[in-house]
């Protein structure tokens, strides 16, 4: 840095025995922490529940709701939001089988290796010269 009045460099005050950075302290990356990722999805989530409680109180009107012989009314709202809430269901539940499906055949395959001795290597073959009868 420089003094605009007398022209000279000024540098920045190190404490002894450690090198200068090359970044001064604000330039430098923070790594984002849990809970810094924590605060930001409960806030995330806090907006999306906000946002449907509008939707919800917006659409109000009374529809019919027919499943499989049963019959209401109910609002608007509440009957789509109903739909959207199955709809990740039908989605959610065998993705959530097949993970659990794969994490019990990583556990049974660690077991096996952890269980099995380990093979010997067989030698590798002597090089034949071929010009050698």
């Amino acid at each position: 840095m420089t003094n605009p009045e007398q022209g000279d460099q000024i540098q920045a005050a190190t404490p002894p025995g450690e090198p200068p950075t090359s970044r001064p302290l604000a330039a430098r990356r923070v790594r984002p922490s849990r809970l810094g990722g924590l605060w930001i999805a409960l806030t995330s989530g806090a907006v999306v529940l906000l946002l449907l409680l509008i939707f919800i109180l917006e659409n109000n009107q009374e529809v019919g709701i027919a499943y499989f012989g049963a019959h209401g009314h109910l609002p608007l709202g509440v009957a789509l939001l109903l739909a959207a809430i199955l709809g990740i269901l039908l989605v959610v539940i065998p993705g959530g089988g097949r993970m659990l499906q794969l994490r019990m055949a990583a556990r049974r395959n660690a077991r096996r290796a952890q269980t099995r001795p380990p093979q010997p290597t067989p030698p590798a073959p002597a090089p034949t010269d071929p010009s050698v009868p």
